[in-house]
C-alpha cells in the first residue's frame, strides 16, 4: 500500500503531469479518494516554492547553452513568459491572484502548478500570493480530477 501512495506522490511532482495524472492513477490503483487527494496535493505543492525562487534564474542561465539543455531551457522560459502574459492580460495586476489560481486549477495541458508558478515569478508576483494561489489552484484541480476519475471509473465499471 505504501508503494502505491509513493507512486501517487512522485507522479504529482512531475512537471506537466502533476496531480492531473496522479489522481487518475490513484483511482486506478483503488486507493481511498481523500487520502489520495491529500497526498497528490502535497506532492504537487512541494516543488512550488523552489520553482518560484530558483527556476527563472536557472532557466535564464541554461538558455545560453547549446544543445538539448539550452533548447529545453528556452522552451520553458518561453512557456513561462507566455503564461505570465496570459495571466496579466486576463486579470491585470489586481486580479492576478484569482487569475493564477484559475490558471493552475483548470486541468488543461500546460496549466499546472509548475507553469503557473513560473509565470508568477516572471510577473514578479509576491512569493506568498503566488504560493497561495498555486495551492488553491492545485486543490481545485484535484477536486475536478477526483470527480472526473470517479465518474470515469464508475462509467467504465471498474
Amino acid at each position: 500500500m505504501l508503494k502505491k501512495y509513493l507512486t501517487v506522490f512522485f507522479i504529482s511532482m512531475v512537471p506537466l503531469i502533476e496531480l492531473r495524472g496522479a489522481i487518475p492513477v490513484a483511482a486506478g490503483l483503488h486507493l481511498p479518494v481523500l487520502t489520495s487527494y491529500i497526498i497528490a496535493v502535497i506532492g504537487n505543492m512541494i516543488p512550488v516554492p523552489f520553482i518560484y525562487l530558483f527556476a527563472e534564474k536557472i532557466l535564464d542561465l541554461g538558455s545560453g547553452l547549446s544543445g538539448p539543455v539550452g533548447s529545453f531551457c528556452r522552451f520553458c522560459v518561453t512557456k513561462g513568459r507566455k503564461a505570465g502574459q496570459k495571466i496579466k492580460d486576463s486579470a491585470g495586476t489586481r486580479g492576478s491572484f484569482l487569475a493564477l489560481m484559475l490558471f493552475v486549477g483548470i486541468p488543461l495541458p500546460g496549466t499546472g502548478a509548475w507553469t503557473g508558478t513560473l509565470a508568477a515569478s516572471f510577473l514578479k508576483m509576491d512569493f506568498r500570493s503566488s504560493v497561495l494561489a498555486a495551492m488553491c489552484g492545485v486543490m481545485l484541480a484535484g477536486v475536478i480530477m477526483m470527480a472526473a476519475s470517479q465518474l470515469g471509473f464508475n462509467l467504465a465499471g471498474v
